[in-house]
């Protein structure tokens, strides 16, 4: 299998998820089972079989954050000195140049990917339109809703 880049603070975070979910949620989840078995016949028991449910799902994101972790190639972001060139883990500004509007997304490994925190994924489109390139270039970026122009206006390799 291949290693998949990771940012130092994504797999902090799933290391995180997965101490929560080890010494929390799953001795909580064991509790609920213990709990709903008490109160007889198992064949209709909606709270345990809800509860045996959420164990399946448990024991899942379990399996899955362990095996991550283990196939992570862990990548200090700080210290990279790619210059002004975008390379994995830069964060970006980019500037549309249709709307004038800025956003700003940081490349990390798929496991760690969040477009809610501005986290884009190295594999992702745009992600692939921006590396290599350099503080100042223009781009087209074919997006689901057509055609973006971009101007990067800072790239920032930070913690």
């Amino acid at each position: 299998m291949n290693r998949a880049p990771m940012t130092a603070q994504g797999a902090q975070r799933l290391r995180e998820e997965l101490e929560r979910l080890k010494s929390v949620e799953r001795p909580r989840i064991i509790k609920d089972i213990a709990e709903a078995r008490a109160h007889g016949d198992l064949k209709e028991n909606a709270e345990y079989h809800a509860a045996r449910e959420m164990q399946g799902f448990i024991e899942g994101r379990i399996k899955e954050l362990e095996a991550a972790l283990s196939y992570a190639d862990v990548i200090d972001i700080s210290r990279l000195n790619p210059g002004s060139r975008i390379v994995f883990g830069a964060t970006v500004e980019l500037a549309d140049e249709d709307s004038g509007e800025s956003i700003t997304y940081q490349i990390v490994g798929d496991l760690e990917a969040d477009i809610k925190r501005k986290l884009i994924s190295v594999s992702s489109p745009l992600a692939r339109a921006l590396i290599g390139k350099s503080e100042g270039d223009c781009f087209d970026f074919q997006a689901p809703n057509g055609k973006r122009s971009y101007e990067i206006v800072a790239v920032r390799y930070a913690q």
